[in-house]
């Protein structure tokens, strides 16, 4: 991945000076049209003396009768108070919005399909990008995963500085992207980056969700200027922005009004002012149009009238449906489609469902997850953690030998709990962890869900076997435990491959289960806890109708690998007086877990290894994950 970065840099050492961005056109432009889209959604009722839920449940209407049009070469704002139904309405002209839609939606005369979804792109209002990577290793892998194979690597490569260089991003491609704790570029420039995954496909659609939110209002001009290049080279591209300034306002080529899902307005932004003139409501001062709208979206006027909010809005609601929806119908029907939509359906057909292999997925997606993975296991913290942990280990057991049996047992066991636990820990946020990233790789159907999950899982091993194995040599040497090489190398089989990767896949099954960061760990803590009292160290005598425990506990199992990798069960250790012998295999801490089913304790361990990423991976697919 250094040899193409290092590709990178030298192909835009001579576009350094380069400010003017100068965008492709897109593979084939695209009209939208939606005609009295209608979203419902259920929602529970309550009782009003109680806060319980009831089985009953009512509709709530979302979006009422949303029409409009939008052609390649326009920018359409969708403006509107929190909980107008912009974003829903935004999602549902993505494609990306389930339930129950009513009315029509269509791409050039035709509805929403995969090859659609492949010349469009959908920028999120939160940008969900990995902190560690910079802005060029983004964009070149984004371009590795979502470009065909029709492009070599060297092309695909070329188009992510491409990108870089035309939406100004020269200055910081080798800036990491940081986050809430991690500094890195700045906002304006991160929006850019989201921006730019989704310009790699070079989209003949692009949706945006509220580009311009936190940012100043010098770098939201920016941004915006930027989408109207791209719609100048012959884009359709749709957004929500909450409250732009007069700059911006103009900018927009058409703007739709919403308010509590009912459409207000829907026609030219610079004709926004003058519908509303002649509907009697005009500002009693000069102000920004943005304000104007949304102050009327809100129920709220500028003169003295006495009327309600929910009268105003009524008002509004009608004067729309009298002026403007049956104008809005009949420029929909006389709208002549792009004929050019086939070429989208030969163009997806002729690449398959998936722009790459399963391998190139794979591959990619494990040289990104190691760069990203190993800032988060080989911090000075973490690392400094584990071999405090285990030279204190080490210092407590000083040169236990056999004659402290009690305190090998004791250690062999803490071994266990240890090296269960803390991978375990590390590998439940995972997933949770990365949701948001999933969903909007799906969605965009950048890889299959079977090659993100063995790139995560197998990936991944030697960073999370490599603190493992060195506090393993050192409590192990320092604990003086069995120096024979034979021994210790069972004993580290046992804890590496057996115990550490068992607990990562219970971790991961966890979390893929329960997808919440602060209740999956409490979860896990309850498991591994049971696991551990059921293990044979603290309680030797377990009530049967709680001992079956022990045959699913991972302790358990591994305890006994680990008393069979150190001891005989007919070996002799000092005890009682001097000069008395005892048989390790009568002591009481190792007769509760015993000697024999060894077999049965590694089967049973490599069930569990398998077993759980299984669970894990149905549980994604539960999820949803694969559906997008």
């Amino acid at each position: 991945m250094e040899a193409e970065m290092a590709d990178v840099e030298s192909q835009s050492a001579h576009q350094e000076s380069n400010t003017v961005a100068i965008f492709r056109k897109p593979n084939q432009p695209v009209t939208l049209k939606f005609d009295d889209v209608v979203y419902q959604v259920k929602v529970n009722k309550a009782s009003c003396l109680s806060r319980r839920k009831t089985n009953s449940e009512d509709e709530r209407m979302v979006l009422k009768g949303m029409t409009g049009v939008v052609h390649p070469g326009e920018v359409l704002a969708m403006l509107g108070p929190s909980g107008s139904g912009k974003t829903t309405l935004l999602t549902a002209l993505g494609g990306r919005l389930g339930g129950k839609i009513s009315g029509t939606i269509t791409y050039n005369g035709k509805p929403f399909s995969n090859s659609m979804k492949r010349n469009t792109g959908f920028v999120t209002q939160d940008d969900v990008l990995y902190p560690h990577l910079t802005v060029t290793e983004t964009l070149v892998f984004t371009a590795l995963l979502r470009l065909p194979n029709n492009l070599t690597k060297q092309n695909k490569i070329t188009e992510a500085e491409n990108v870089i260089t035309q939406l100004g991003l020269t200055k910081c491609k080798n800036t990491i992207i940081g986050g809430p704790r991690l500094r890195g570029v700045s906002g304006g420039e991160r929006k850019r980056v989201s921006v730019g995954q989704e310009m790699l496909i070079n989209p003949s659609l692009l949706f945006l969700d509220e580009p311009t939110s936190g940012l100043d209002s010098t770098t939201a001009q920016k941004i915006v200027s930027t989408l109207w290049e791209l719609a100048k080279g012959g884009r359709t591209v749709v957004m929500t922005i909450h409250q732009p300034s007069s700059k911006l306002f103009y900018l927009f080529h058409k703007v739709l009004v919403l308010s509590e899902g009912n459409p207000l307005y829907f026609g030219d932004g610079s004709r926004a002012m003058d519908y509303f003139a002649s509907i009697g409501y005009t500002p009693s001062v000069a102000m920004n149009p943005a304000d104007f709208l949304l102050d009327l979206a809100n129920g709220v006027t500028s003169d003295d009238s006495c009327d309600s909010e929910a009268t105003v809005k009524q008002t509004l609601v009608t004067a729309y449906k009298t002026n403007l929806a049956n104008k809005l119908k009949l420029e929909i029907q006389q709208t002549n489609d792009h004929p050019s939509y086939n070429d989208i359906e030969v163009e997806a057909r002729k690449f398959g469902q998936w722009p790459t292999t399963w391998w190139q997925q794979f591959t990619v997606l494990l040289r990104r997850g190691f760069k990203e993975k190993r800032h988060e296991t080989f911090t000075a913290l973490h690392i400094g953690q584990l071999l405090t942990m285990a030279v204190i280990a080490g210092l407590l057991w000083w040169q236990s030998n056999v004659s402290h049996l009690q305190d090998q047992v004791g250690l062999l066991f803490f071994l266990t709990g240890l090296w269960s636990a803390v991978p375990m820990m590390q590998a439940i946020s995972t997933f949770p962890q990365e949701r948001m990233m999933l969903e909007k790789e799906r969605s965009s159907r950048m890889y299959r869900l079977s090659s993100y999950f063995m790139s995560r899982t197998l990936g991944v091993l030697p960073i999370d076997l490599a603190m493992p194995a060195v506090c393993m040599i050192i409590t192990y040497w320092m604990g003086g435990l069995n120096p024979n090489p034979r021994n210790f190398f069972q004993s580290l089989f046992v804890i590496l491959i057996l115990v550490v990767l068992v607990a990562q896949g219970l971790g991961l099954a966890i979390g893929a289960i329960i997808m919440d960061q602060k209740i999956a760990p409490t979860f896990a803590s309850v498991v591994m806890l049971s696991f551990q009292l059921a293990g044979g160290f603290y309680v030797q005598k377990v009530p049967p109708f709680i001992g079956w425990i022990k045959y699913i506990s991972i302790n358990y199992h591994s305890l006994k690998l680990l008393l069979a990798s150190q001891y005989k069960a007919n070996q002799t250790y000092p005890c009682g007086g001097e000069g008395q012998l005892c048989i390790v295999g009568e002591f009481p801490a190792i007769k509760a877990v015993g000697f024999d089913g060894q077999v049965v304790s590694v089967i049973a361990l490599v069930i569990m290894l398998v077993g759980y990423r299984v669970v894990a991976y149905i549980a994604l697919m539960r999820m949803g994950v694969t559906k997008k």
